[in-house]
């Protein structure tokens, strides 16, 4: 395997488990290029690594009424060409695509092109950008046991997600010392995603004057979600997005409560984090979200809060039965075996590379 493609975008848990490749990707000595949307959160991420950054047009395909619905086909087919004549310039081995809409166009080329691609799907069950790519796919990594009997037989493999590697380097005092935060008292890391959840945001605000009499609070609230008037609060700091000090804060923190996402709580799980997670309700979204909790609720690894059972009171009783009972949580994703996923999809990337030839 001397090239390969990445692609997938949207949203940052389209692009971070791409990022957790890289390394790995870099000591086989590959030659990497990423192919993404025009201007989308993808591209910062990538070009910030060091990777040469495509980007192709790129439009939502929707199982809902949208007058976007008649353009957006459009940016597709034109993002399709795009990536056809990218990959005949990039003369890739094998793609790895992790979704979103912007890959449909680039498996769709590469498939025209008889270019070998492995997808990997986060969620439990598959989202549309995936369900139009498998059919391009020689094989699909999976991230629940449950997600396989959604997938083709021989296509499906349990892979798990890729982690970041410095996810597992930081440093308590670090991330102490970046809060202005001290060494006596829990702290509660909010985590709403890249964009942010306002229920969240507003459920954790509402709670401060008692959550602070005894934790200390990191808030990631999400682009342009930051409010005015707790600049100077004791023991609690909002942060609208970090990037290069998470692996700090992760190692400050005691407690995460968070959406979640598939890779968001792949990350919680392979750092043994203890945890509330608070999916998105089916009323926005299409409730994959709700059903990744409920799996890792199954396996013991989560305490979970629907968001329409979003209160004070059973925010509050969450974090006290969590915290009481942190040793069981940990135990419990101690026992995961979904923690080799890089090397498997290597392994996965180099196959199909071989074959090509």
């Amino acid at each position: 395997m001397k090239r390969i493609v990445l692609t997938g975008g949207g949203t940052a848990g389209h692009v971070t488990p791409n990022l957790a490749l890289l390394p790995r990707l870099k000591e086989a000595g590959c030659e990497i290029s990423y192919i993404g949307s025009y201007n989308g959160i993808e591209k910062e991420l990538i070009e910030a690594a060091g990777i040469p950054y495509y980007g192709i047009s790129s439009g939502k395909l929707r199982r809902y009424f949208d007058i976007k619905n008649f353009s957006d086909p459009l940016k597709v087919g034109k993002g399709y060409l795009e990536a056809r004549k990218l990959l005949k310039k990039l003369k890739p081995d094998v793609i790895f695509s992790k979704g979103g809409f912007v890959s449909v166009p680039v498996v769709l080329a590469a498939r025209s092109r008889h270019i070998p691609c492995i997808i990997h799907e986060s969620d439990i069950t598959p989202g549309l950008a995936n369900k139009l790519s498998i059919p391009g796919a020689v094989k699909v990594c999976a991230n629940f046991p449950e997600t396989m009997k959604y997938l083709p037989a021989d296509k499906a493999v349990l892979t798990g997600t890729p982690i970041r590697a410095e996810l597992f380097m930081g440093s308590r005092l670090a991330g102490l010392n970046f809060c202005g935060f001290t060494a006596n008292r829990p702290v509660i890391m909010v985590v709403g995603g890249s964009t942010g959840a306002a229920a969240l945001n507003e459920a954790v605000r509402n709670l401060l004057p008692t959550l602070l009499k005894n934790y200390q609070i990191l808030h990631l609230c999400g682009k342009g979600k930051a409010a005015e008037g707790y600049e100077k609060l004791e023991g609690y700091r909002q942060f609208e997005y970090v990037s290069k000090e998470m692996k700090d804060l992760f190692a400050a923190s005691d407690l995460v409560i968070s959406r979640a996402g598939a890779n968001s709580i792949c990350e919680l799980l392979a750092l043994r984090k203890p945890h509330i997670l608070i999916p998105l309700s089916a009323a926005a979204s299409r409730g994959d979200q709700i059903l990744n909790a409920e799996s890792f609720e199954r396996q013991g690894y989560s305490y979970v809060i629907q968001e329409e059972n979003l209160t004070n009171d059973t925010l509050l009783r969450g974090i006290t039965t969590v915290m009481e009972k942190r040793q069981d949580y940990i135990a419990a994703m101690e026992q995961s075996k979904l923690n080799e996923a890089i090397e498997t999809i290597f392994g996965l990337l180099s196959e199909a590379a071989e074959k090509k030839k």
